[in-house]
């Protein structure tokens, strides 16, 4: 009923975070329990973008398999939503729930900060789109693609699934 995602560190003695997220992985439950009952109420709520990433966040764990799952961030405060680790490959994830997602501060810096070469957006539109370099917007409905093609944190090409 609820997911425990530790913090990612390269290394135990340099952690960026320290404290585990805790989260309901059933969306469902979460809105009842917010008394959301209606779709327009859950777009009007605070939560709402809250609840986007774990639902994304969970159908991601449930399309990858992944082998390991953690969220990541740094002391500056940039905080990226999910790293999966699958086969030794590392797929860090950001869920905006708008229309258009932009760059943000926050990627620019975990970009930096955690040294990555490639961060992949997911939001709700239609359209995959390049944000800036390494950084890749995703349609949800990329989900139901081919995810063999999406290369870990240490490469910088990839065929996109969907």
């Amino acid at each position: 009923m609820v997911r425990l995602l530790q913090p990612w560190h390269a290394n135990l003695g340099k952690r960026q975070i320290k404290s585990p997220k805790l989260y309901f992985r059933d969306t469902g439950l979460l809105h009842a329990l917010l008394g959301i009952h209606t779709e327009k109420e859950l777009y009007l709520h605070p939560r709402c973008g809250s609840s986007w990433e774990r639902f994304v966040i969970e159908e991601m764990i449930k399309t990858i398999s992944p082998d390991e799952v953690y969220f990541g961030g740094t002391y500056s405060g940039a905080e990226l939503d999910l790293l999966l680790v699958k086969d030794g490959r590392r797929i860090w994830v950001e869920c905006k729930r708008m229309d258009a997602p932009r760059l943000t501060l926050s990627m620019r810096t975990a970009i930096q900060d955690l040294e990555l070469s490639r961060l992949l957006v997911i939001y709700p539109g239609l359209k995959p789109y390049p944000l800036a370099e390494n950084i890749q917007v995703l349609p949800l409905a990329s989900l139901a693609g081919d995810w063999g093609g999406i290369l870990d944190s240490n490469q910088t090409t990839s065929a996109l699934p969907g």
